[in-house]
């Protein structure tokens, strides 16, 4: 099985194409690496494809914030310029002056 260079990186923000929520990427595996229970809790109909990039996310959607796991093919660039209110960015992420988010100094060493 060939592996696909990641579409998107760490600090990008991005939203769901299906459902209402956007967040940064903190981190990157280039397949699928969860459950085989959770890739079943999928509908079939809209169940993703295990070989491609997934996404680690602190998303967030109107009511909440909370961490998802998205595959590549159900994220789209989040142009909004908005800054994201979830509670653990600041730990890991500081916003840059492009509006966009990158790894603190203090995590990357």
């Amino acid at each position: 099985m060939k592996l696909r260079k990641a579409k998107f990186a760490i600090g990008d923000v991005v939203k769901h194409r299906i459902f209402p929520f956007r967040g940064v990427i903190f981190d990157v595996d280039p397949e699928f690496n969860n459950t085989e229970e959770w890739w079943l809790s999928i509908p079939e109909e809209i169940r993703p494809a295990k070989d491609q990039p997934f996404y680690h996310l602190l998303a967030e959607n109107e009511e909440t914030e909370y961490i998802a796991y998205v595959s590549e093919q159900n994220l789209l660039p989040d142009t909004s310029g908005e800054p994201l209110r979830h509670p653990q960015i600041s730990d890991v992420f500081e916003r840059g002056p492009n509006g966009g988010y990158r790894i603190r100094a203090s995590i990357a060493n």
